[in-house]
């Protein structure tokens, strides 16, 4: 069976947008121009190097720009009760949280767990 492909730009470009933040402020963050973050946004890969940078100011790991997936999100959202609007998590203007630090804390959590069974399999 063949792997999807991993997509970086738009791995970017999503936990971007879920940061709330725009391409002109990822742009002049790290130097460049706004063309320049949207062509990145539109590349299957991205370097080391310049994936590095965003990374750091997207305030996340290279590794959770790698690992992000949209059914994780879905999935680590329906976590939340019907009523979890009313219970404090919530307000009437949005999360009193950051909903992407969930997130990053949820991959880095898998990505920990993943390396975990590579060496109990390594090991057998």
């Amino acid at each position: 069976m063949n792997e999807p492909t991993i997509h970086i730009g738009r791995k970017i470009s999503k936990i971007r947008e879920l940061r709330g933040m725009k391409q002109e402020t990822l742009a002049t963050a790290l130097g460049i121009s706004q063309q320049a973050i949207s062509k990145i946004e539109q590349s299957v890969d991205v370097e080391d190097e310049a994936l590095d940078k965003i990374a750091k100011v997207l305030g996340i790991t290279k590794e959770a720009i790698k690992n992000f997936n949209d059914e994780a999100i879905i999935n680590y959202f329906n976590t939340f009760n019907d009523n979890s609007f009313n219970n404090g998590a919530y307000n009437a203007f949005g999360c009193t949280f950051n909903p992407i630090e969930k997130v990053i804390e949820l991959y880095e959590r898998l990505l920990v767990s993943e390396r975990e069974k590579v060496e109990i399999l390594k090991n057998k």
